[in-house]
């Protein structure tokens, strides 16, 4: 007799995990992109596709190292990578070892890593709103409760540390900084870094530094590694190539973790054994670090002045700010612009929904805001990687339909 069971269902522990970035928006492109339209993608930090190429000496040193990567590396990396990030790190005057580091499938694969060895059922992760969204879905993965502090867009996008500290509880156990900020662009002062280190300091929290984007900062934005003020507090700082060095694709991230390393011999171990689980990350990717580190820095020319990542942001927001009812921020660094569009004429109640039909009218990709943990339906996030020419092209689609929709609510 024949039996039928039950379907296979998702794990519960996938029940509140969101990652909208890549969600129905991203899927509603793809679909389409097969029936033949062109999508300008304007929804993710991937530097390739726009024409920026990864610096030869990078390639060619991995190229150069592959026939010696064809076996497991040891678990936190190999020496020379490891040592490539230490002298990164105390070239900024930090006393950074190769024990002190390890290396990773890219910073998304750390951050789940380092959240997982943390996590009990309950314990609360300070995390900033908007935020890139795998660090509110790795802390709910985990078992844990992200607990979201507002950075005010009336102030740069900067967090407010005193509200920071209001949300702190007996079961929070770490604070996440992005800097240079992810959605907003936001590039926070010495004086707010140090404020978050000192809430860490006082109660005895890890502080989590995503610092993907420090080498890419504008108009003579000062990137502060939050490990340079907090020397006696546990930080653990993220960084990678994907950005500065444009090999996203390599998926070649490190952390480096400083302070006092003695009150943390257990939690140590925990995260080395999910390092030894996943047996060692992608061996040619670590080979690219050594060269890209000891390299020049070649993400210079790109961020001053008359550079593509300089006049493309500056483009952008020039473009974007020139939209009737649209306000947004001139970024100070990383890759994106976080506009918000004025509720009185815009009355947008579901964001994904408006930008969905963006897509299919105008054959443009974006995230909306609430993807990046933001409450309100008025916020959008611009990838400006795209020539200024595309930009150009793109945020005139943009700003006609933002015309037509206009028109439309008024009628109504």
């Amino acid at each position: 007799m024949q039996h039928f069971a039950e379907e296979f269902r998702q794990s519960p522990k996938l029940a509140e995990v969101r990652y909208d970035v890549r969600g129905p928006i991203a899927q509603e492109a793809a679909r389409l992109e097969r029936a033949g339209h062109y999508i300008t993608r304007l929804n993710i930090g991937n530097p390739a596709p726009f024409g920026f190429e990864a610096p030869e000496a990078v390639l060619r040193h991995m190229i150069a190292e592959l026939p010696t990567a064809q076996g497991y590396s040891d678990s936190q990396g190999i020496y020379s990578a490891r040592l490539a990030v230490a002298h990164y790190y105390q070239a900024r005057g930090l006393a950074a070892t190769p024990e002190d580091v390890w290396l990773g499938n890219g910073v998304s694969e750390l951050i789940s890593m380092v959240l997982t060895a943390l996590i009990a059922p309950g314990d609360e992760i300070l995390i900033p709103a908007p935020d890139y969204p795998l660090w509110t879905g790795a802390t709910k993965l985990a078992g844990g409760t992200p607990v979201h502090y507002v950075c005010d867009e009336d102030n740069h996008w900067w967090p407010d540390p005193e509200e920071i500290e209001s949300k702190v509880t007996d079961r929070t156990k770490a604070l996440v900084l992005i800097n240079p900020n992810n959605p907003t662009g936001a590039v926070y002062p010495r004086e707010i870094i140090e404020a978050m280190a000192d809430i860490c300091r006082r109660h005895n929290l890890m502080l989590l530094a995503d610092e993907i984007y420090e080498n890419i900062v504008f108009d003579g934005a000062q990137m502060v590694n939050a490990a340079a003020v907090a020397d006696d507090v546990l930080t653990v700082t993220f960084s990678g190539l994907s950005k500065t060095w444009r090999v996203a694709g390599f998926r070649s991230g490190w952390i480096y973790v400083s302070g006092p390393r003695h009150r943390a011999k257990n939690y140590l171990e925990g995260l080395n054994l999910l390092m030894n689980m996943r047996m060692c990350a992608n061996v040619p990717a670590q080979h690219a670090i050594q060269a890209a580190l000891g390299g020049f820095q070649s993400i210079e020319e790109l961020i001053l002045p008359g550079g593509r990542l300089y006049e493309q942001s500056q483009t952008a927001h020039r473009l974007l700010a020139g939209i009737e009812g649209v306000t947004v921020e001139k970024a100070a660094g990383a890759l994106y612009l976080f506009p918000r569009l004025d509720p009185e004429l815009y009355p947008i109640e579901d964001d994904e929904a408006f930008v969905i039909e963006l897509l299919r009218q105008k054959k443009i990709l974006l995230s909306h805001g609430r993807a990046f943990n933001w409450e309100d339906t008025q916020h959008l996030r611009v990838v400006t990687l795209p020539s200024v020419e595309d930009l150009e092209t793109a945020i005139g689609h943009i700003g006609d339909f933002l015309a037509d929709y206009r028109s439309t609510a008024a009628a109504r």
